[in-house]
């Protein structure tokens, strides 16, 4: 996966391909409006670009949200409400058609303990 200018460069392992599949309603991911998956932390490795990644935190700041400082695109986040996960902006994975997942639901992350839900 890679972010819009080729800048990061991300490999993933997926042994039973995009998982719960998701959007989140809070301030942040409303703003994005990201089709999101979930893979384990050991699952993801950056293997370019690590440098031109800018971290994003806010609230609690526990969620911790990466993007390209280059091109702006958000790449993935570790996830508040699952630390030993990252959520995948599906959108950066090489041959997915954001369109074929239009049905995909929302957390309430908005009405969530924190706003800081993903």
């Amino acid at each position: 996966m890679t972010c819009h200018c080729g800048s990061v460069e991300i490999e993933l392992t997926l042994p039973n391909g995009l998982e719960k599949l998701r959007r989140c309603n809070c301030s942040l991911c409303s703003r994005r409006n990201a089709v999101v998956a979930s893979v384990d932390l050991e699952n993801l490795r950056v293997v370019k670009g690590a440098e031109c990644l800018s971290l994003y935190t806010f609230n609690t700041h526990t969620a911790k949200h990466y993007f390209c400082s280059k091109c702006g695109i958000y790449t993935h986040h570790q996830r508040r409400s699952n630390p030993n996960e990252f959520g995948i902006n599906i959108s950066c994975v090489e041959g997915v058609r954001i369109e074929d997942y239009l049905h995909v639901g929302y957390v309430d992350g908005r009405d969530a303990l924190s706003s800081d839900a993903e």
